[in-house]
């Protein structure tokens, strides 16, 4: 008997011990660190929102050669490139986590489609395109870019209330590999093609196919990818016509590339006739460089 009291109190020291144990590591006064937080990019500068808890100090590492202590700090990098950012989070007990992110700074643009007005594009001179031909509808056009999106603006002399149909003709790797349109725009060769109404006053629609034929047959895939595209603002300024809008170069497939080419046909609603050419008809296609 004696020798199994012995066993018995060994049994329980170990159960206390245990339990001593469990308590202790559910109490622990100074548990792993999330790091967390946000990044809000303007062109060169780049806003830096810390959300991380429990930490008593913080160390930024901006991956340009700088750094900060601040908590949420803003940061202006001096050149475009791509710079891996890492914030450590310092604990009371000493013990540091860490969080990574990768920033691509790149070229960004001042155009807003939901503003209402085209003020935003006085400034705008990536790409200028004025018709030469006084028979074209189309008298001028203006284009922009940034790391998402291809932006564009037009003028004609056509109206709202014609409600042309619209051809959008993107040679979306700029690489003329694509259908053959040079019977409206040698040099191109187009990936993609917008088509519709896509300024109808009351109920716009457009879709988007992809080219599959060997170059010179008409050949071509619908597909569905909402927000292909977005119009923003058209207006009616007297005789002549504006409006704008942009490209998704996230979704549209071969448009993440350096450079891009386009064209643009009207052609009446009724199909009778087309009635202007965006660049002018016969010569190359709008060429935009987004190499920055």
């Amino acid at each position: 008997m004696k020798h199994n009291k012995i066993f018995s109190l060994l049994g329980f020291l170990g159960a206390l011990m245990f339990l001593w144990g469990c308590k202790k590591a559910v109490q622990d006064p100074h548990p792993a660190i999330r790091v967390d937080y946000t990044v809000t990019i303007d062109e060169f500068q780049v806003t830096f929102t810390n959300t991380t808890a429990g930490a008593k100090s913080f160390k930024w590492d901006f991956g340009d050669g700088t750094t900060s202590t601040e908590t949420s700090p803003t940061h202006t990098y001096a050149r475009k490139g791509k710079f891996v950012v890492t914030l450590f989070a310092t604990a009371a007990n000493g013990k540091v986590e860490e969080g990574s992110t990768v920033l691509h700074i790149s070229k960004t643009s001042p155009v807003k489609l939901d503003d209402g007005t085209f003020s935003d594009w006085d400034n705008v001179s990536t790409v200028v395109w004025t018709s030469q031909d006084p028979t074209n509808t189309i008298k001028f056009a203006k284009f922009d870019y940034d790391a998402t999106s291809v932006y564009f603006y037009v003028e004609s002399t056509r109206t709202l209330a014609d409600d042309d149909i619209l051809d959008i003709y993107l040679d979306a790797d700029g690489a003329s590999t694509g259908y053959d349109l040079s019977g409206y725009f040698p040099g191109a060769g187009i990936e993609a093609l917008i088509e519709g109404q896509l300024l109808d006053p009351t109920a716009p629609w457009g879709d988007l196919y992809y080219y599959t034929g060997d170059g010179s047959s008409w050949s071509w895939s619908a597909v569905s990818i909402p927000g292909a595209y977005v119009i923003g603002t058209k207006k009616q300024d007297g005789a002549i016509f504006k409006f704008e809008g942009k490209f998704d170069r996230t979704k549209i497939a071969k448009m993440t590339g350096k450079a891009m080419k386009l064209g643009i046909v009207f052609t009446k609603n009724d199909w009778s006739a087309e009635v202007g050419y965006l660049p002018d008809i016969n010569t190359p296609p709008i060429f935009i460089d987004m190499s920055e």
